[in-house]
């Protein structure tokens, strides 16, 4: 059903970046590893090196699974948005493309907690 305002409505989206203090928000997502029930959000700076916010950040959020231990950064499928993507785990966040509120789904090969 459309909506149709009375008068002129200004519409401020709450959050754009420019309210993260030159940080942005990246979702993540584990696929085949159920123990996470959505996406978690973070909120990384574009400089960061991917593999640096990886290692302090994305690994003790996912350690409850008992795959998390045997990760390998740099052999992880990553897909950002549905479509597949290389990310180069030594760059930063920007240098990979990785911009405000995109979705990363890594995979791991051979790592199916959850799904047998």
């Amino acid at each position: 059903m459309a909506v149709v305002a009375l008068k002129p409505y200004p519409l401020r989206p709450v959050d754009g970046i420019e309210h993260y203090h030159g940080d942005q928000l990246v979702y993540w997502s584990w696929d085949h590893h159920l123990m996470f029930a959505a996406p978690f959000i973070t909120c990384p700076s574009p400089s960061t090196r991917v593999v640096d916010f990886l290692e302090a950040t994305i690994r003790p959020l996912i350690a409850a699974d008992p795959d998390a231990d045997r990760v390998d950064w740099t052999c992880v499928e990553w897909i950002r948005d549905h479509e597949p993507i290389a990310i180069d785990v030594g760059k930063s966040f920007s240098e990979n493309g990785i911009g405000h509120k995109d979705l990363l789904r890594f995979r791991t090969p051979g790592m199916n907690t959850l799904c047998g």
